[in-house]
């Protein structure tokens, strides 16, 4: 509910109004503390499976330390650009920009187990795709008829079960302890288990503040046990440098055909939910439809944050659709709100203490954390998926799509005899299962012979639309 005492209904609607700063900072650091822990996120579960991140033992570990300060930097940098605007690069609106879930199935294959010299083809392939993104603006009003709610809702589904193996081995141990009979064990377990429950009993038993925050707290309650536990190590925030500034080109450029199509096509899906949080926060914030301006803004923004994080080891942005709920939920659509909350990104990502102090996190704390946050991502697209019509046009789409996309990422040893590129690109899971829907859902005669006169004989029955042979 908005809070009237911040100013009149219409000035609360208006992007462009300024709340007393007494109350616009506490609003800006709520927005901070909503996305914090899925922002640094991605950096942590990359350097992992390539092989330099927490237990690994790697003298490439700071690198690590170095991916989470820039994952503050340049979320702050890029909400910059759709608060502040930078020519037609902008919305004017609130929205928060973030290191994005979505292009870690992509970023793993690329980089497992290959150290942190595969990180150059990351950052050739992140690039190329926020200038992509860009270019995706000045059309992407016309590109929108090809991501139905189908193909939408399967990505994001897809996305969330490629992840949900991550969280298990975080939870259990992390990679470094699998094969070794530490692996799972109780205390591991346990660790993570508080983190999940507290997750949940602030989620729905809490409200205000402390239900928006409910993971961050899940993990500080995970962090406290942890620490009880003699699992948590400060020796790292000693060595870190106090102030650092951004490292140009930090881990270098390589372009490879697989980096660049599979950041290109994850760019498309990508800007169209660009376009979904924009609408939500103009609907949620202001009561109405986002105008093209705003939408082409967004998305030049979403890419060239994208392409400049590139540049400097960071990993790609993307709009934040938490805070696009959050915005709904306390009526304050004041840009200025969240520019406050970019400037104390940017500035947590000058200090790599900060970093540090993150990097101490044991990983079986983060575990919990991220089963509830990959979890919840899965949920997100089965909720898309409820508004599919599920006939049988329907459901053949869906199951040739995700049987495909998540056969090939549970068994990737199927496409040993494939050279490189198609191999990294299949293995992935969500770019067949995207194509594949896209495609059938292009190409497919709306109604399937027999289909018409099945749904019409359903809905005599009382069956409704879904029709089951």
């Amino acid at each position: 509910m908005a809070d009237t005492s911040l100013g009149t209904p219409e000035q609360l609607r208006d992007p462009d109004f300024m709340p007393p700063l007494y109350k616009a900072i506490p609003l800006g650091v709520q927005h901070v503390l909503a996305m914090f822990v899925a922002n640094v996120t991605p950096a942590i579960i990359v350097a992992g499976a390539a092989g330099f991140g927490f237990g690994s033992g790697s003298p490439d570990f700071p690198n690590l330390i170095y991916m989470i300060q820039m994952s503050m930097f340049f979320a702050g940098i890029a909400t910059l650009l759709q608060t502040i605007t930078f020519g037609p690069v902008g919305a004017k609106l609130p929205i928060v920009q973030g290191t994005s879930f979505a292009f870690i199935p992509i970023m793993i294959p690329l980089v497992a187990g290959k150290g942190v010299d595969a990180m150059a083809a990351v950052m050739g392939g992140i690039l190329v795709g926020g200038l992509f993104h860009a270019a995706l603006g000045t059309i992407i009003g016309r590109i929108r008829f090809a991501l139905p709610p189908l193909v939408t809702g399967l990505v994001v589904l897809m996305i969330g079960l490629a992840l949900v193996r991550v969280g298990i081995q975080y939870a259990a141990g992390g990679v470094p302890l699998m094969g070794t009979e530490q692996f799972g064990n109780l205390q591991s377990w346990s660790v993570a288990l508080v983190v999940i429950f507290v997750t949940l009993g602030l989620k729905f038993y809490a409200r205000g503040m402390l239900a928006i925050s409910a993971v961050l707290l899940g993990l500080c309650a995970g962090y406290a046990v942890a620490f009880v536990m003699g699992m948590v190590n400060f020796s790292g925030i000693g060595r870190a440098a106090t102030f650092a500034l951004p490292n140009p080109l930090h881990f270098g450029l390589e372009f490879t055909a697989a980096a660049i199509i599979a950041f290109c096509a994850m760019a498309f899906v990508s800007a169209v939910e660009t376009v979904g949080d924009v609408s939500g926060i103009t609907k949620g914030g202001a009561g109405r439809e986002a105008t093209e301006r705003e939408i082409q803004g967004a998305t030049y923004a979403d890419g060239l944050g994208t392409a400049v994080s590139g540049l400097f080891g960071a990993l790609p942005n993307t709009s934040f659709s938490q805070n696009v709920g959050l915005i709904a939920m306390t009526g304050v659509m004041s840009r200025h709100v969240v520019t406050i909350g970019a400037i104390f990104l940017i500035c947590a990502g000058l200090f790599p203490k900060v970093g540090a102090l993150i990097s101490t996190i044991p990983i079986e704390v983060l575990g919990g954390g991220v089963i509830v946050m990959f979890g919840m991502v899965a949920a997100a697209g089965i909720s898309m998926l409820s508004e599919v019509l599920w006939n049988r046009r329907n459901m053949v789409i869906f199951a040739i799509a995700l049987s495909v996309g998540l056969g090939l990422q549970l068994e990737p040893s199927a496409l040993q005899h494939l050279s490189d590129t198609p191999r990294v690109l299949l293995t992935s899971g969500i770019l067949p299962a995207a194509a594949i829907a896209i495609i059938l859902n292009l190409i497919l005669p709306r109604d399937l012979a027999g289909e018409a006169t099945a749904q019409r004989d359903a809905a005599a029955h009382g069956h409704g639309a879904a029709v089951n042979k």
